[in-house]
């Protein structure tokens, strides 16, 4: 199914349950309502519609006639708009407040010529009397200004009954929307002849998009264009497929959307497609629990039960076959891209199939000891192959195409790699987080097995790079038995990108080295002296008889092995007494 058609489906689903508004209707930010005498005149001081408490009140989403699609051009909306269209005030300089308020009165006028509903009379009467300056005279608050504003007829606003809302109202509507000489063709959506779209409803919510809105399906140069069709003919999709492929865009993309994840830059929203309501809500929930930030041991405890049996290594199908096979999931990553908006990665399966991928996953990303969150979010780790460790800088088209290698099980992607490598030799923090990122490559890219690149400390693992890790944070600790923790730069701070990628530069000069901190730690600390030279000894013992033990350089994986090898032994001193390293705490490395 594509993209679009998936959407529209997800429409219809909504729409039942009344959770996305009617065709021609989308959820607008309204602050203000004026209720009207069958006169025109207020019948009360404008009402705040917004919610909150002091300066942090947000407008209240209320289905509004769908907004006119503004560029640099005058525009009103249908019944409603904000203050400058609407009164002619604004708290700005406001250039062409005057012929915005103009274009609002007129096509109101012409709209509503011809009807006799007493709550249309009323903003006709309401539009032909006003005049600016009345705002202050009336002393109307300052903060309405620049407001979204709706009416209603006296108090039928205390039962949501708004102007737009009024059957008369949405008749009109229904006929301005269709009005027009709008091309017929066969959808390329539901296949059905029907009037086609030129312009696509805005899509808000997508991260470092524009604020205006962005759009999937757009021309809006001739050079785009083909076969003298103009703008939406081109790729012909009708105004009802439109509107409800954005409609549930807008509505997964709401900040307080659970159908949403933001991943590196893409704005990630995710639904399931099953039997009922109940079902599909626990597919969306326990996804989210997969790969968001979310509070665990606040969640429902059967999606708790769902999540503990995937990470045992249970497929889906064992525990609960009708989840897996009867819930149709997708997950859509959206990318900012000026006015436009790129599709970065699109899923499709059934949930069974990509929870079985996320069992592999997380089998992956297995490391121990693990780190203080067990299983972190995906941003987390993502957050470490960015620059400064700052969300914003992971590299974009790297955060698309790991989550595509979880969702599909395919390989990650081999910049990966290189990104964790290279954040390791500027940073010099190996944490469990990139460690687990190492392996998870290694298992799945290379080939290698849970014996060659081991879940916890491996003592007889014979790998080179492994080895040279090993060795590394040997050489590290004995520094610190002999110097202590308070030494200005490290072993690791000053050699360990160096000895990871080139170790026949750096291990003669630590063996040197290492040699000084040995005899001193011997005057004071002769049990630690043997017990360090012992590892050594080990180490040097599993290396391959004949060759050289410090290679010239290491290839990628070799380095990644490195990193690994390095991260056990390092914690292996902190957990000597009971020999138990899944069950300790990562230390800061």
């Amino acid at each position: 199914m594509s993209v679009l058609a998936a959407l529209t489906s997800a429409y219809d689903r909504l729409a039942e349950r009344h959770e996305v508004p009617p065709f021609g209707y989308s959820k607008e930010k309204i602050g203000f309502l004026i209720s009207l005498n069958e006169d025109g005149t207020p019948a009360l001081p404008p009402i705040d519609l917004r919610q909150g408490s002091g300066k942090k009140l947000a407008a209240r989403m209320l289905d509004v006639p769908q907004p006119a699609k503004r560029t640099s051009g005058i525009a009103p909306n249908f019944l409603w708009d904000k203050t400058s269209y609407v009164l002619g005030v604004t708290a700005g300089e406001g250039k062409r407040v005057a012929d915005e308020h103009a274009a609002f009165v007129q096509r109101h006028r012409d709209a509503l010529a011809a009807t006799d509903d007493p709550g249309l009379r009323a903003l006709l009467a309401f539009l032909r009397d006003w005049t600016p300056d009345r705002f202050a005279a009336l002393g109307w608050p300052e903060e309405m200004k620049d407001q979204n504003v709706v009416f209603a007829l006296g108090r039928d606003y205390l039962n949501d009954q708004y102007l737009h809302d009024r059957a008369a109202a949405r008749e009109i509507w229904a006929d301005l929307a269709s009005a027009g000489n709008q091309t017929q063709a066969v959808c390329l959506v539901s296949g059905r002849t029907a009037p086609i779209a030129r312009l696509h409803p805005a899509i808000k919510g997508v991260w470092g998009g524009q604020s205006s809105g962005v759009s999937i399906v757009s021309y809006n140069k001739d050079a785009f264009e083909s076969y003298g069709h103009a703008q939406g003919d081109n790729a012909p999709v009708s105004e009802a497929a439109a509107f409800a492929y954005t409609a549930v865009l807008n509505r997964f993309l709401a900040g307080d959307s659970r159908n949403r994840l933001q991943i590196g830059d893409a704005s990630t929203v995710f639904w399931a497609d099953a039997a009922d309501a109940a079902t599909a809500q626990l597919a969306e929930d326990a996804f989210l629990a997969m790969l968001g930030d979310i509070d665990e041991d606040k969640q429902a405890a059967e999606v708790r039960a769902i999540l503990d049996k995937i990470r045992q290594g249970r497929p889906v199908q064992d525990f609960d076959p009708h989840l897996s096979e009867g819930v149709r999931f997708y997950v859509l990553g959206l990318a900012p891209n000026a006015a436009r908006v790129s599709i970065r990665y699109w899923f499709e399966s059934d949930f069974g199939h990509l929870a079985d991928n996320y069992r592999r996953y997380v089998a992956d990303i297995r490391i121990a000891p693990p780190p203080r969150d067990p299983y972190p979010p995906l941003w987390r780790f993502l957050q470490e192959t960015a620059v400064l460790g700052k969300r914003e800088n992971v590299p974009p088209n790297l955060a698309g195409e790991v989550l595509r290698a979880i969702l599909t099980g395919t390989r990650y992607p081999l910049t990966l790699l290189s990104t964790v490598l290279m954040r390791l030799r500027a940073d010099k923090s190996v944490s469990a987080l990139r460690v687990a990122l190492l392996r998870a490559v290694l298992i799945r890219n290379y080939g290698y097995t849970d014996k060659e690149a081991p879940v916890a400390f491996d003592p007889d693992n014979t790998n080179k790079g492994y080895l040279l890790g090993r060795l590394f944070a040997v050489y590290e600790q004995i520094q610190s038995a002999a110097l202590g923790r308070n030494v200005n730069a490290t072993v690791k701070d000053k050699y360990y990108g160096a000895a990871s990628a080139q170790p026949r530069k750096v291990f003669a000069f630590l063996e040197s080295g290492s040699a000084n901190h040995l005899s001193k730690l011997g005057k004071t600390k002769p049990g630690a002296k043997v017990n360090l030279e012992k590892e050594i000894g080990a180490i040097m013992g599993l290396m391959s008889p004949g060759e050289d033990p410090f290679p010239a350089s290491l290839s990628a994986e070799q380095q990644a092995l490195f990193g690994l090898g390095y991260y056990h032994q390092r914690n292996q001193f902190f957990v000597a007494k009971d020999h138990d390293s899944s069950a300790q705490k990562e230390p800061a490395v």
